[in-house]
C-alpha cells in the first residue's frame, strides 16, 4: 500500500519544498527523493486512517493534499505513523529516525518559509534512540583483497580505489565530471552543494589514468567521470551492484557491507595506519561536526589491547 511512491500524482506543496531543498539549499536529489517518499508514506496512512476510499489510495494520487488536508494531520497521526512503521512494515530504528526528520523539516519549511502554517507541531515529534554502534568497516588486508578481486576491470578498480582512498560518499562519486579531475587533487561537491578538494594518492591517480584510457573508446554520451558501457553516467544503484559483487568475490558478504562502509574503511584506516588527527579527518571527509567524524576514529580490540599491555606492570607476576 505504501510502496513505490515516487510513482504517483504530484502534491503540489511537497514539491515546491523539494524544489526548495534541492535548488535553494544544495541538497542531493536523492535526499529529496527519501524526503518525498517519507511525506508521502504519511499522507498515505492518513487517508486510510481515515477511510479514504481503498481505490484512491491505491492510485497514489496526492494531488488533493492541499494544505487543508496537511493542516488537518495532528502529532496523533504523527506518532501512528511512526509505531506502524516499527511495528508493521519492521523498518529499522535508524530508518525510523529519517522519517521523522523528513517530516519535521517538511513543516518546518511551512511554517517558516512557506508561511502557511501557524503552528510547527512536527516540532514536538520525539525520535527514537538510536543505539551506537561500532561503524563498520574493512580490514586493511580486506581492502587488499576487494581491490585485487576488481583488477581486471579498470573503471570498477578506478571506483573501488577512490572509495578506499578518497573516503567520498556514494552521491559524490557518481556526479563527478571531468573537469572536476585534476592532476593532484579532486575537486568533490559534497552535502549542502559546499565544495573540498581532495588530494589524490600514487594508486588513485594510476587508477583514474588508467580508466581515462579506457574511457576514450566507449563513445561517452557525457561529461560523467564514471560511465556505463552505453555511455551514459553510472547511476548510484549501479555503483552499489559493483561493490556487492566484488564483496562477494572477496567473500566479505553477510556482514552489512555497503559503499558507505567503504567511505568508513578508508576512514579508520586512514586514522590507525596514517595517524591522520580528528580535526584533518573531519576536512577530509567534508563533516560539519567533527562529532560525526569521531565515529570513524574508534579504537578496536587489538588497539585495546595493545595499551592495556603498555602499561609497565603487566609484566609483574606474583609468587
Amino acid at each position: 500500500m505504501l510502496s513505490s511512491l515516487k510513482e504517483n500524482k504530484t502534491c503540489a506543496i511537497l514539491e515546491q519544498y523539494l524544489s526548495y531543498l534541492t535548488v535553494i539549499k544544495g541538497r542531493f536529489p536523492l535526499t529529496a527523493d527519501e524526503y518525498r517518499i517519507d511525506n508521502l508514506m504519511l499522507f498515505s496512512f492518513v487517508k486510510e486512517k481515515r477511510g479514504f476510499p481503498a481505490d484512491e489510495i491505491k492510485r497514489r494520487d496526492f494531488s488533493d493534499a492541499d494544505i487543508e488536508f496537511i493542516r488537518s494531520i495532528n502529532i496523533s497521526d504523527m506518532y501512528d505513523f511512526i509505531t506502524y512503521c516499527g511495528e508493521v512494515r519492521k523498518v529499522t530504528t535508524a530508518t525510523r529516525s529519517r522519517k521523522i526528520v523528513s517530516i519535521r523539516q517538511f513543516w518546518k519549511y511551512l511554517k517558516s518559509k512557506a508561511h502557511l502554517l501557524e503552528n510547527n507541531i512536527a516540532e514536538e515529534l520525539d525520535a527514537p534512540k538510536l543505539p551506537k554502534r561500532m561503524p563498520k568497516y574493512l580490514s586493511l588486508e580486506e581492502s587488499i583483497r576487494l581491490l585485487i578481486e576488481s583488477e581486471q576491470n579498470p573503471r570498477d578498480y578506478c571506483i573501488l580505489t577512490i572509495f578506499l582512498n578518497c573516503a567520498l560518499r556514494l552521491s559524490e562519486l557518481v556526479s563527478i565530471n571531468l573537469e572536476q579531475v585534476e592532476t593532484e587533487t579532486l575537486q568533490i561537491i559534497g552535502k549542502g552543494n559546499k565544495e573540498r578538494r581532495i588530494f589524490l594518492t600514487p594508486a588513485t591517480k594510476k587508477a583514474i589514468g588508467t580508466w581515462l584510457d579506457v574511457r576514450k573508446t566507449m563513445n561517452p554520451q557525457t561529461n560523467a567521470l564514471f560511465i556505463t558501457k552505453h555511455g551514459t553516467r553510472v547511476t548510484s544503484r549501479g555503483v552499489q551492484d559493483i561493490v556487492k559483487k566484488y564483496l562477494k568475490k572477496a567473500g566479505l558478504v553477510g556482514r552489512g557491507l555497503s559503499t558507505h562502509k567503504l567511505r568508513h574503511s578508508a576512514a579508520t584506516i586512514l586514522h590507525r595506519y596514517g595517524h591522520v588527527d580528528v580535526r584533518t579527518l573531519q576536512v577530509l571527509l567534508g563533516h560539519e561536526s567533527i562529532a560525526t567524524t569521531q565515529i570513524y576514529t574508534n579504537i578496536d580490540n587489538e588497539q585495546l589491547q595493545s595499551a592495556v599491555n603498555s602499561n609497565p606492570l603487566a609484566s609483574m607476576f606474583g609468587k
